[in-house]
């Protein structure tokens, strides 16, 4: 492992493709050399666990996340210390967390829709990269994915999106755009053999930072 970390920041509104993209680029480097840690285990605990109260809390506004723990676990990684963090569920009360570790590697992949706007987390990335992708292909990946893995009802992903999700991505997220280093555009699907040629480019950087 290099003595000092690679952190890249990845971010993009919610369903724009940038934990896939992120998958690809760990894939291609190798998980002995990189590691990947999401925002999305970093959600404070609340109490609600029905459907229908999780209607009506807002999980797009920055204060939902416990950035403070997120820059925290991102600065041991960088030490080269293991994290260990119990695996959110969504407030789903049929899952049963598991405790996950990260372990330090030679680039850190930094993923969630807030990590540009939190100094804490944004101020130890080494490159920022945006996802962009067009408003109607955000939306239909929402709906596919809380259909099927949060079993949410469409009424219930429409109104979270209209009133919660595109908001939060004019106030919070597409601003950082014009701060990234690169923006990648997702606008079409692939296959699962298939790879975005801007994965390809990021990785071929990163390796170079290997090297």
């Amino acid at each position: 492992m290099a003595d000092t970390p690679y952190v890249v920041g990845i971010t993009g509104g919610s369903g724009s493709g940038k934990t896939q993209f992120l998958h690809w680029v760990h894939q291609l480097l190798g998980s002995e050399h990189s590691c990947l840690i999401s925002q999305d285990h970093y959600y404070r605990e609340l109490p609600v666990h029905n459907q229908a109260a999780n209607r009506n809390i807002n999980f797009d506004e920055p204060s939902i996340i416990d950035d403070e723990a997120f820059a925290a676990d991102l600065e041991q990684l960088k030490q080269g210390n293991t994290v260990k963090r119990k695996e959110y569920t969504f407030n789903n009360p049929g899952r049963i967390p598991e405790i996950l570790e990260f372990k330090p590697a030679d680039v850190i992949l930094v993923e969630g829709i807030f990590v540009f706007h939190y100094p804490s987390v944004a101020s130890q990335l080494d490159l920022k990269v945006f996802i962009e992708t067009k408003e109607h292909l955000k939306l239909h990946r929402r709906i596919v994915r809380d259909t099927k893995e949060r079993g949410y009802p469409l009424d219930d992903i429409l109104h979270m999106y209209r009133s919660h999700v595109a908001p939060a991505y004019e106030k919070y997220i597409e601003p950082h755009k014009h701060e990234s280093d690169l923006v990648f555009p997702n606008n079409r699907e692939y296959a699962e053999d298939e790879c975005p040629v801007a994965a390809d480019i990021l990785v071929s950087y990163l390796k170079t930072k290997l090297s």
